[in-house]
């Protein structure tokens, strides 16, 4: 007869998704993207952080799965400008004006950012990146 798996350990297992995000923002499952619509927007909603920098599909407090994150959750796949605000088209269907503050560029020279209230990390695609460094270079 085996051992009782300890209540850590179980939490733990249980709360292994099996959901990965790849480099581009794409949701995969046992080989496969996910393409149903709703399950993708639910799945993007729920996207939350742990304090310990644990990406999860958070439903509240206690119920969370754990999800694996290839580079970010999220990529910035297009930008706009309006007035002085850069509004960035988000992998999850959302949009959101770019928190300057929050911008950083990584040692290969790729910019990043924070959205939803600087809890969630997002790579700029390389045309995001392109429409703010155009301003960037005119001294704006």
């Amino acid at each position: 007869m085996s051992e009782p798996e300890d209540h850590e350990a179980f939490l733990a297992r249980i709360r292994d998704s099996g959901i990965r995000i790849d480099r581009e923002g794409q949701l995969w499952h046992e080989g496969h993207t996910i393409e149903h619509g709703g399950l993708r927007a639910a799945l993007f909603r729920w996207l939350d952080r742990n304090p310990d920098g644990q990406y999860v599909f958070r439903l509240d407090e206690k119920r969370f799965a754990n999800v694996e994150v290839a580079d970010t959750p999220l990529v910035a796949r297009s930008a706009r400008w309006q007035g002085e605000a850069l509004w960035l088209g988000l992998s999850d269907g959302s949009e959101e004006a770019l928190d300057r503050g929050t911008l950083t560029v990584d040692e290969a020279g790729v910019m990043r950012c924070r959205v939803r209230g600087g809890k969630i990390e997002a790579r700029l695609s390389t045309s995001a990146a392109v429409v703010l460094a155009e301003r960037m270079e005119e001294g704006r």
